[in-house]
């Protein structure tokens, strides 16, 4: 019925540009499969994200419809359904810049691997996403959402406050209503905590599963792109287009002979049935967090599941001394090695050192470079080969232990505290309203293993999500379980400024 109703006010919507807000994936194909000239709708379409998009900027930079047109993939499943990728996958007629002013010469000769598939499935990539320079991994104290290209993305529930990061204008653009799908990627956190935080739907795939040819990349070992949309259903889509093996990337060598890719749309609405998961908990929880995680148990209960109280013994954060030594040494030799075949004219990690410095005034003008310069001293081999081993393996037994000794289908979490507000001078709090502090899938990071959040609830205002985290390759699992935990909450959050 809704489908009807846009076609028959057409008309007059195209000229307010205001049919194409808060459109899914199904609703935009209707409505470009319907329309005579699917070029004039298009072109409207990209004024349509022009304008929408001024007070969020969610978006870095935007195709003309003339390279639209020539990657047009006619007749395919998913025809002109729109899609945006982060600012740090190759694209070519873009510039991939990592939101850095010294990247915009760097003009990909060839499309990322999931271009290409995203393509041949039929998905527009209409432009690409604001993100956190340099996937948030350049100095301190940074502020999530700000890049020197692209200046601040704001969070569309409140624009005083932050979207989280990396994967910032991924998730914003998406919780705008500009696209209904977009692409991500994370190291730690730069999916799940961007979505939970602008209440819409990420998946962080187990490492391998989809390629990263032709990403910038921060940590070889962690790194993984993925996707994010306002449901399960359509995000566990495009995951499905993504995923495969790629000669460009040995990680996707571990894929399972026996993966099941269709298993990954495949979804039950009775998947928690029978199935017993553990709930993580800490000590000195808040009354907001001990209710939440009330209400995981509660719908969990309610649709035939277990539900068993557990906590990780370690914890996993970047700063350690092990895991940060892991992304300083893997950043400068993968950064190194992007752009020894990348367009761009700067070459190494030392050569961008010399430009953030001479253009100090626009790059580092609300913090640092410091985890660059950290990263180019790290050269010990050693050093990196005993970190990647502990800090690997301890993350992988933490989540494999937790689940065998305690019998479990799988774990499930908070994802992340409610958002904090901008502050440039001091960089992020990490904490929302009322010092509100919690959170997981790091640990799900550094083991390189499956991670989907989805919306849960509002918190002063704000939404946060639920995790549903397993071992490597149970990616199907774990978005069946988030799927049936989406169809009972039945909670789609949707941004309200100016509405009241």
């Amino acid at each position: 019925m809704k489908n009807k109703i846009l076609l028959l006010l057409l008309p007059l919507l195209l000229n307010s540009n205001s049919i194409f807000k808060d459109l899914s994936s199904e609703e935009f194909k209707s409505l470009f499969d319907s329309q005579e000239s699917f070029e004039a709708t298009y072109k409207t379409y990209l004024n349509f994200l022009e304008n929408y998009d001024k007070d969020v900027n969610s978006l870095i930079s935007l195709y003309a419809y003339s390279d639209i047109e020539k990657n047009l993939e006619i007749g395919a499943d998913l025809q002109g359904v729109p899609i945006v990728i982060k600012d740090n996958i190759d694209s070519v007629g873009l510039a991939n810049t990592a939101g850095s002013l010294a990247m915009l010469d760097n003009l990909p000769s060839n499309d990322a691997h999931i271009v290409k598939k995203l393509k041949d499935a039929g998905l527009v990539i209409v432009g690409k996403a604001n993100l956190s320079e340099w996937a948030n991994f350049r100095g301190n104290p940074s502020t999530s959402g700000w890049s020197s290209y692209g200046g601040q993305t704001n969070n569309p529930y409140n624009l005083e406050y932050n979207p989280c990061g990396s994967s910032s204008g991924s998730a914003a653009a998406v919780a705008e209503g500009l696209v209904p799908l977009s692409i991500g990627t994370e190291t730690n956190g730069s999916i799940s905590c961007p979505a939970s935080i602008n209440g819409v739907v990420g998946i962080k795939p187990t490492v391998g599963l989809v390629s990263r040819d032709g990403i910038i990349p921060i940590s070889s070992t962690q790194d993984t792109a993925g996707p994010m949309a306002r449901s399960v259903l359509e995000a566990a889509k495009v995951l499905k287009i993504i995923s495969g093996f790629d000669d460009k990337d040995a990680a996707t060598k571990n894929i399972p002979s026996d993966f099941d890719y269709e298993a990954l749309t495949n979804l039950n609405e009775d998947a928690l049935e029978g199935k017993r998961l553990g709930l993580i908990v800490s000590n000195d929880m808040s009354d907001t967090e001990t209710g939440l995680l009330e209400k995981i148990e509660s719908i969990i209960q309610s649709q035939g599941g277990e539900v068993l109280r557990v906590s990780f013994q370690v914890e996993s954060n970047y700063k350690f001394e092990d895991e940060y030594y892991l992304l300083l040494y893997e950043f400068h030799e993968g950064l190194n090695n992007y752009l020894s075949s990348a367009n761009s004219k700067f070459k190494s990690l030392a050569e961008l050192i010399r430009f953030n410095e001479e253009n100090s005034d626009e790059v580092l003008t609300h913090f640092g470079h410091e985890i660059f310069l950290d990263s180019l001293k790290a050269i010990d081999r050693n050093k990196y080969e005993e970190s990647k081993n502990f800090v690997v393996m301890r993350a992988r037994d933490q989540i494999n232990n937790l689940i065998d000794t305690n019998n479990l289908d799988g774990l499930v979490g908070l994802t992340r505290n409610p958002a904090w507000k901008t502050d440039h001078e001091n960089g992020d709090s990490r904490t929302g309203d009322g010092d509100l502090s919690f959170g997981n899938g790091g640990l799900s990071a550094v083991a390189g293993y499956p991670h989907i959040t989805i919306p849960l609830d509002y918190v002063n205002g704000m939404p946060v999500g639920v995790s549903f985290l397993g071992k490597a390759w149970e990616e199907a699992k774990i978005i069946n379980f988030a799927y049936n935990f989406e169809q009972k909450n039945n909670f789609f959050p949707r941004p309200t400024r100016g509405k009241n």
